[in-house]
């Protein structure tokens, strides 16, 4: 895709988002994807050698092959929002092996996805593919509905399948939240034995965090700081929903912040305030990617680059995009992962 049809898909946007310069947290104190990321910066951990390579394997599949950036298919909504709100839009994705060749034709570079999912077609396509197997979820059949990850499986499973790594999902600011980060601490440091790298995904979830009509869900102030416990217990790369406002610790009144937060390490830009969930995630030592999101139907394409280049800009490490993908014909399916992909690949489009 042409720089040129990038800035007509951001639109009024494409001003505020292509020629935005970060005065607040310069790109200089990030540590930045590139083609030698995993030998940068995990080669100095604690990782083991099964971990860097597989870790590897996963920066080296697909369009974005040895670029440093990533682009990932998640296809665990068959659990999270039940398998008939997730595939009646297009019921060739109620079996599972469509998702894994979505994910191969779409050029990604891993597919994730479920144990049940990715096991029914695992001897024909884990050596094709990266696969991450989704560790828990949130099974909401039970009534009235409750909203809890679960475990749904072992990591030796995962392993067995040939998993090049385990992802997981914590509700931060839940109930359950607490029980939550130890048993994904101690799947982690099992996955990371066993040689799998992980990828957590770091959700908020409270219902106290909407106040006065307000959804802090997706403010910068409190992801960033679930993205600072999901790099706590190790997890390699970060899933985070991409922020939309600020402001969420003082508006709830909760926790702890600081001013300077607000007043000179984040301003209204989007892309600032992405860049502070990269701050917290080590300062980009773990990689994060944003959610695509809901499948909005006709604007799913100008979503998704918009969400590409605020990540991209901020010291992002990629997406992971699902709904919009394979909630449609598998061609347009992938012609939307590959404009995400076209983002990382545009040389024009530098951090900011």
């Amino acid at each position: 895709m042409a720089l040129s049809k990038i800035e007509s898909l951001l639109g009024d946007n494409a001003e505020a988002l292509l020629n935005h310069t970060c005065t607040t947290i310069d790109k200089s104190m990030l540590h930045l994807p590139g083609p030698d990321f995993t030998d940068r910066i995990f080669m100095q951990t604690n990782r083991n050698n099964r971990v860097l390579a597989n870790l590897q394997r996963i920066y080296s599949h697909g369009r974005l092959a040895n670029t440093g950036y990533v682009s990932i298919l998640p296809v665990d909504q068959g659990i999270e929002h039940s398998g008939g709100a997730s595939f009646a839009p297009n019921p060739i994705y109620f079996d599972p092996e469509n998702i894994v060749k979505l994910a191969i034709e779409g050029g990604c570079n891993a597919v994730a996805s479920t144990y049940g999912a990715l096991a029914s077609c695992s001897r024909k396509y884990a050596h094709k593919i990266p696969f991450i197997v989704k560790i828990n979820h949130n099974e909401l059949l039970s009534y009235p509905n409750s909203f809890d990850q679960i475990m749904f499986g072992s990591i030796e499973e995962a392993y067995n399948m040939g998993a090049a790594a385990v992802g997981a999902t914590i509700y931060f600011g839940s109930e359950e939240s607490s029980r939550q980060i130890i048993e994904v601490a101690e799947a982690f440091e099992r996955a990371h034995e066993l040689g799998m790298a992980t990828i957590l995904w770091c959700y908020l979830r409270n219902s106290d965090f909407k106040k006065d009509g307000v959804d802090y869900h997706t403010a910068t102030d409190i992801t960033a700081q679930a993205n600072h416990l999901g790099v706590t217990i190790q997890a390699d790369i970060i899933k985070q929903k991409l922020p939309t406002l600020n402001g969420g610790y003082n508006a709830i009144k909760f926790g702890k912040t600081h001013k300077a937060v607000y007043d000179k390490l984040t301003s209204d830009n989007p892309i600032d305030l992405c860049r502070y969930q990269v701050a917290n995630c080590y300062m980009g030592r773990a990689g994060l990617i944003n959610s695509g999101g809901a499948s909005a139907g006709s604007t799913d394409l100008a979503e998704a680059v918009t969400t590409a280049v605020i990540n991209k800009r901020a010291g992002g490490q990629g997406l992971i995009s699902g709904r919009k993908a394979f909630q449609k014909p598998m061609n347009e399916g992938i012609e939307i992962l590959n404009a995400i992909q076209d983002v990382y690949l545009e040389p024009g489009i530098t951090v900011a």
